[in-house]
């Protein structure tokens, strides 16, 4: 097991960027790594602690193939912070009962945005599959914000 630490630099200030996670039509608009796609009709997000993030991946190509997120957010500091758990305990694989996940929203030089995401405690082996699909939905995320 490990902590995934993914850093991003977006070229858009801090409160976009955050709102690109926090806003459910546009969560539903980059969320998934190329070829997957997030239904809005199955976005419900409650950004505050205790509130609940859920959504839905669906793969393009093949509508049956689907994942599924239902996390509680149980930190929440506007334009800065949003950490949230999901119980993975019914993935084998994952060898872990909660899966965190926090997203740290810094202020770069020019008006940018360094985004931290880090998910723990995370598969080793599952880690570069995991970041090849953030990068790819950053790439989404990238366009919105442009």
């Amino acid at each position: 097991m490990t902590d995934l630490v993914i850093t991003r630099i977006f070229d858009a200030p801090r409160h976009l960027v955050y709102r690109a996670f926090t806003d459910p039509d546009q969560l539903a608009a980059w969320f998934g790594p190329v070829g997957w796609s997030v239904p809005r009709d199955t976005v419900d997000l409650d950004v505050r602690p205790g509130g609940k993030q859920v959504f839905t991946m669906v793969n393009d190509d093949d509508p049956s193939m689907s994942s599924p997120v239902n996390a509680t957010f149980v930190e929440v500091v506007e334009n800065e912070l949003l950490v949230g758990e999901e119980d993975v305990s019914h993935i084998p694989d994952f060898g872990a009962d909660k899966l965190r996940l926090t997203v740290e929203f810094h202020d770069e030089e020019g008006g940018r945005t360094r985004l931290v995401v880090t998910q723990s405690p995370f598969p080793t082996e599952m880690a570069d599959g995991a970041r090849e699909g953030w990068g790819s939905s950053f790439t989404k995320l990238d366009k919105i914000l442009s």
